[in-house]
């Protein structure tokens, strides 16, 4: 996905690390980066916006339950999927 504006952090890469952004697994650099892109890119932040929903949704109806270890590359590799079917 892109909005077709220059960004010194592509859309592409802010939705692929929007997760890592999200568990707080990037370093401050990183996360800067990302806020900053967000500020600009309305795209990218209705984007964020719905994965953050998401990601607190399951985190209050699947909280407790463990979660298989190989679930999360699952979830990652159908979004790509869509995105890359949405892309054409």
């Amino acid at each position: 996905m892109s909005c077709g504006n220059h960004h010194d952090t592509p859309c592409s890469e802010v939705l692929d690390r929007v997760y890592s952004y999200l568990d707080g697994e990037l370093d401050d650099s990183g996360c800067a980066d990302i806020r900053q892109h967000l500020d600009e890119c309305h795209p990218c932040l209705e984007e964020y916006g719905l994965e953050k929903v998401v990601k607190q949704l399951v985190a209050k109806h699947c909280g407790c339950d463990p979660v298989p270890e190989d679930l999360r590359a699952k979830v990652m590799t159908r979004i790509e999927q869509v995105r890359i079917q949405l892309a054409d």
